[in-house]
C-alpha cells in the first residue's frame, strides 16, 4: 500500500511538467490535460480510500528516501497516511477538480490562461506532499511550495497595482509561518536527537519521556508550530491578510483561501497532536488564540462591504473555532468541521459574483433591513465602539507594521550612506577578518569566542535589514541578501566544529541562485537603463523570460527547494546550540527579512504596471 502513497505525490508534478510544454494559446488543450490529472488523482483517491477502510484503517509509513547523511545528522523524505491525511486527501482532490471545471469557463481568453493552470497544478503538488508527510522536512518543502504558489496566484494580475503589492504583503506573512516551522525543527533536533518522524512522534511514551526531561524545549516547539499554524490559517494577530488574497481570480481564491491552503494550519496542529496535547499551556494558549480570533472575526465579518471580504472573514472565525476543537481533544470533529467549511466557502466564491448582481437587484427594488440583531442587546457606547473596530478590521494591519515592520525599517534606514561600493569595502574585510579568526579558533580567548556567532550574525541581520529598505539600487540590494547568507554561514560556523561540506552545501544555492539574478537585472539594465525598487516596473510584460529567470533566482535565495540550501538551512541551523536563543533570533529575523527582500525585487523590477506609459495600463485592483 505504502507504494501508492508515492503515487499520489507524483501524479500532481507529472501534470504540472505536462502543462509547461502545453502551448499557451491550445485553451482546451491546457484545461484538459489539468482535467485528466486531476480526475486520475481523484479516482485513485477514492478507491485507495475505500480500500484503506475496509483493511481497518492501518496507519501507513513508507520508505525513508535519505538525500543527506552525516554525523549525527540526517535529512530524509518519508511519507504517511492516516485519517486526517485521508480527510484532506478527498476533500481537496474532489475541490480542485471542480474548480478546476469552473476555472475553464471562467478564466477563458485571459492572458494568463495556461500560468493559472501551472500554478494550481504546482500548488496541488505541494498540498500533496503536505498532507503525504512523514517528517517536518518533507512537511517543511510542501509547505514552501504553497506558499511560492500562493504568491503567484495573488499577484495573477500582475500588471495591476493592488494584486502585487498584496501578494508580497502576505508573502511577507507566509515567511513568518515558514521560519516557524524551521526554528520548531531546530529545537526538535536537540529534543530527539534525530529527524524525528510523525510515526514516532505518535508513541505516547516516548514523547512524554522527552517532555518529563525537556519541557521547556517542548513548549518552545509547540510555540514555534503555533505560531506557523496561526500565520498559514490567518489566526489574530495575522488576520488582515486573507481578505488581501482575494486580489486573485475567483477560483483561486475559493481553492486557496476558502477551501484548502488556509486550512493547513490545522493540518500543522492536527498533525502534531500527539506532541503538545499534554501540554496543558500551549493548550489553553491554541484555545484562547482561537476564541479571541473567533469573535473579532465575526464581527468583522457583519460589516464588510465587500462580499469576498465577507467570506473571508466568515472563514477566519470558523478556523477560530477548529482551534478550540482542538485545544478540547475533539480531533474528529475538527475534521469535519474542515471538510464542512471547506466545502461552503468554495461554493460561496463561486456565487459571489452571481450573489452580488442578485443582492443589488434585491435591494434596488425591495429592501427591508433587519429590524433585530445580536447588537441590539448590547449598550449603545459598546455596541458603536465595537462597530467602529470592526469597521477599521481592528486595526490589525497597521498593528503589524507598528510592532514588527516599522522598528526594522527604522533600522536599516540608520545604514542609509550604504552604497554597493562602501558595503563591499567596510564588509568584506571585515568577513575577512571573521575567516581569519575562524582559521586560528583556537587561539581566541573563550570570553571572546561564545559571542562571536551572535556578532557576525547580528552583521548580517543589518546587511539585509538594508537591502529591504534600499530604494534605488536593486544590484545593491541582492549583493546584501547575498552577503547575509555568508555571515550566517560564518556565525555558525564557531559554534562547534562540523565539515566545511555542510557550509557548502548552504552557500552552493546562494551563489548560484545570486549570479543568476545578478546577470538577469545587469542584462535587464542593459535594456532598460534606469531600474530602481522606488516603484514597479512591470518588466514581466516585455521580458517574461528574464523575469522567470529572476524569479526562480529570487526563491533560490529564499531556501526553495530547488537548490542544495534547502538541505543545507536545516543543516546549519541544527548546530546552532539549545541555548543560543539569541543566535536563533538574529537567523531567523534574516531568513525572514531576505526571503521578503528577494521577492520584493522580483515585484518592483518585473510586476505592476508597466514604467513606460504607451504600454497599457491595468486598473489598480481587480
Amino acid at each position: 500500500m505504502e507504494t501508492w502513497l508515492i503515487i499520489f505525490i507524483l501524479l500532481p508534478v507529472l501534470g504540472f511538467l505536462i502543462s509547461l510544454i502545453m502551448p499557451d494559446s491550445r485553451e482546451n488543450l491546457v484545461a484538459w490535460s489539468a482535467f485528466g490529472t486531476l480526475g486520475i488523482h481523484l479516482n485513485l483517491a477514492v478507491l485507495f480510500v475505500g480500500w484503506w477502510l475496509i483493511q481497518g484503517m492501518p496507519v501507513l509509513h513508507g520508505k525513508e528516501w535519505i538525500l543527506y547523511e552525516t554525523t549525527g545528522y540526517t535529512f530524509f523524505l518519508t511519507l504517511y497516511f492516516d485519517r486526517i491525511t485521508a480527510a484532506y486527501l478527498l476533500v481537496g482532490s474532489l475541490l480542485i477538480f471542480l474548480v478546476m471545471l469552473y476555472s475553464k469557463t471562467y478564466l477563458h481568453r485571459e492572458a494568463g490562461y495556461k500560468r493559472y493552470f501551472n500554478t494550481t497544478l504546482l500548488f496541488f503538488s505541494g498540498f500533496s506532499l503536505a498532507i503525504f508527510a512523514g517528517n517536518f522536512e518533507t512537511l517543511f518543502m510542501g509547505w514552501e511550495i504553497l506558499g511560492i504558489s500562493s504568491f503567484l496566484l495573488i499577484s495573477f494580475y500582475r500588471n495591476r497595482y493592488l494584486p502585487v503589492k498584496n501578494a508580497v504583503k502576505i508573502f511577507s506573512i507566509y515567511r513568518i509561518g515558514d521560519v516557524g516551522i524551521l526554528l520548531a525543527m531546530w529545537m526538535s533536533h536537540h529534543l530527539w536527537h534525530e529527524n524525528i518522524t510523525f510515526l514516532k512522534l505518535g508513541n505516547d511514551a516516548l514523547v512524554s519521556h522527552h517532555l518529563e526531561e525537556h519541557s521547556m524545549v517542548g513548549a518552545f516547539v509547540s510555540l514555534a508550530l503555533l505560531v506557523a499554524a496561526a500565520a498559514k490559517s490567518a489566526q489574530l494577530p495575522f488576520s488582515s491578510w486573507l481578505p488581501r488574497a482575494m486580489e486573485g481570480p475567483t477560483p483561486s481564491s475559493a481553492i486557496f483561501y476558502g477551501s484548502l491552503a488556509v486550512h493547513m494550519g490545522v493540518f500543522l496542529m492536527l498533525r502534531t497532536f500527539p506532541f503538545w496535547e499534554h501540554q496543558a499551556s500551549v493548550r489553553v494558549l491554541v484555545g484562547l488564540m482561537g476564541l479571541t480570533t473567533a469573535l473579532v472575526a465575526s464581527g468583522i465579518a457583519r460589516v464588510q462591504s465587500s462580499i469576498k471580504s465577507q467570506i473571508a472573514y466568515a472563514s477566519i472565525a470558523q478556523i477560530g473555532l477548529m482551534f478550540i476543537e482542538l485545544a478540547l481533544g475533539f480531533r474528529d470533529l475538527v475534521l469535519l468541521h474542515v471538510a464542512g467549511n471547506a466545502f461552503l466557502r468554495t461554493y460561496q466564491l463561486l456565487v459571489s459574483p452571481s450573489a452580488v448582481t442578485y443582492l443589488i437587484r434585491e435591494q434596488f427594488y425591495s429592501y427591508s433591513p433587519n429590524q433585530r440583531s445580536l447588537e441590539n442587546w448590547l449598550p449603545c457606547r459598546l455596541r458603536n465602539s465595537l462597530y467602529l473596530l470592526s469597521l477599521k478590521e481592528w486595526n490589525l494591519d497597521s498593528l503589524m507594521y507598528r510592532t514588527l515592520w516599522n522598528p526594522l525599517k527604522w533600522l536599516g534606514h540608520k545604514l542609509d550612506f550604504l552604497d554597493l561600493k562602501r558595503a563591499l569595502l567596510i564588509l568584506l574585510p571585515i568577513y575577512a577578518a571573521g575567516l581569519m579568526l575562524l582559521w586560528q579558533e583556537d587561539h581566541i580567548p573563550a570570553s571572546l569566542h561564545t559571542w562571536l556567532p551572535e556578532l557576525f550574525a547580528l552583521i548580517g541581520l543589518l546587511a539585509v535589514l538594508k537591502s529591504f529598505v534600499e530604494r534605488k539600487k536593486v544590484r545593491l540590494s541582492l549583493a546584501l541578501i547575498v552577503m547575509n547568507h555568508f555571515w550566517i554561514a560564518l556565525a555558525i560556523s564557531f559554534n562547534e566544529k562540523f565539515e566545511a561540506v555542510h557550509t557548502l552545501l548552504y552557500l552552493s544555492g546562494i551563489v548560484l541562485s545570486g549570479a543568476v539574478g545578478w546577470a538577469a537585472l545587469h542584462w535587464l539594465k542593459k535594456q532598460d537603463y534606469g531600474i530602481d525598487l522606488d516603484q514597479f516596473h512591470g518588466h514581466v510584460y516585455q521580458y517574461p523570460r528574464t523575469a522567470l529567470l529572476f524569479f526562480l533566482a529570487a526563491v533560490g535565495l529564499t531556501g526553495f527547494p530547488i537548490t542544495p540550501t534547502a538541505i543545507g538551512e536545516d543543516l546549519l541551523f541544527s548546530h546552532i546550540h539549545e541555548n543560543q536563543m539569541l543566535l536563533a533570533t538574529f537567523v531567523s529575523l534574516s531568513l525572514i527579512i531576505d526571503g521578503l527582500a528577494a521577492i520584493r525585487i522580483y515585484a518592483r523590477v518585473f510586476l505592476g504596471p508597466h514604467v513606460k506609459t504607451y504600454h497599457e495600463v491595468a486598473h489598480r485592483s481587480s
